[in-house]
């Protein structure tokens, strides 16, 4: 075996042996609020159920590596002490990912990423409609791990009511597992779905995609697309050329003469294609062509 002293190595190093290690890991969909009302959704892999009397989670926005930085998570968790923790779904792993983009203080990453503000019972954060399970939480505490970047802090969370969705319910009330359909974290870009094993997902743009709440209202609302298709169009910087896309249906054409004429539907299960083998580019050029 090959053998590692933690504090031999780079944070950046040991962060990556941890979180390729210890997986997969589930998701904490946090949703908190600032103290001006100010909505915030981002997604926690540090996270787990730690009791049932009193029903208590745990999760953890840990400093960043790379500059020392605290989520806005652990912000507003310290001025407003009450979080929404909400499951995570496959049918909504990408616009989940598109969420944990770092956009500025005050933008709403429900918009950004194409979810539905659903208000909460107990508690001032909103939460994900979409998701089938949403837990209500009051913090407890929070407990700083350390002051370097890579150091975690632990919120530990107390459910003072939680919502399941009829849809993964067995007729006894039980959670049928396989129509919850949970995805969790692993090392890189790996995420596992429970009922079909590893995945992978691109990490969100260093630069800022355009978000869902950019997207034009035809591709927004299509009735062909859904939320992980509107998730992986939405992590683009910036949207093809008119030039761009109309290079790329010239070229198309040549092996689909029917191209030009086809119906925006059709188009919307053409780009859904596309999307199907992570080609996003080819995507926005059909969804944008004329």
């Amino acid at each position: 075996m090959t053998s590692f002293d933690p504090n031999t190595l780079e944070t950046r190093k040991v962060h990556s042996y941890l979180l390729s290690a210890v997986a997969p890991r589930p998701i904490a969909f946090a949703s908190t609020m600032d103290e001006e009302g100010n909505p915030n959704l981002s997604p926690f892999s540090f996270f787990n159920v730690f009791s049932a009397n009193p029903p208590v989670l745990v999760f953890s926005p840990s400093r960043r590596v790379r500059d020392n930085t605290v989520k806005h998570t652990l912000v507003n968790v310290e001025a407003v002490r009450e979080v929404v923790i909400n499951v995570v779904s496959y049918d909504m792993v990408q616009q989940m990912s598109l969420s944990s983009t770092e956009y500025p203080r005050g933008v709403n990453e429900f918009e950004k990423a194409g979810f539905t503000m659903l208000a909460s019972e107990m508690v001032k954060p909103f939460r994900v409609a979409e998701s089938p399970v949403q837990f209500e939480c009051k913090v407890n505490d929070i407990i700083h791990l350390g002051a370097e970047g890579g150091a975690g802090n632990l919120i530990i969370c107390e459910v003072l009511k939680f919502h399941i969705n009829n849809t993964v319910l067995n007729s006894d009330l039980t959670i049928n597992q396989e129509k919850l359909d949970l995805v969790s974290r692993a090392g890189g870009s790996y995420y596992s779905r429970a009922k079909m094993g590893f995945f992978e997902v691109p990490k969100p743009l260093s630069t800022l995609g355009i978000g869902v709440d950019n997207l034009p209202e035809d591709i927004k609302h299509s009735t062909v697309l859904t939320g992980n298709d509107l998730g992986m169009l939405a992590n683009v910087e910036s949207l093809p050329t008119k030039a761009e896309v109309a290079a790329f249906i010239d070229d198309r054409v040549k092996r689909y003469p029917h191209l030009r004429q086809a119906s925006r539907m059709e188009k919307h299960k053409l780009a859904q294609k596309y999307l199907s083998y992570g080609d996003v580019k080819s995507a926005w050029h059909i969804l944008l062509s004329e």
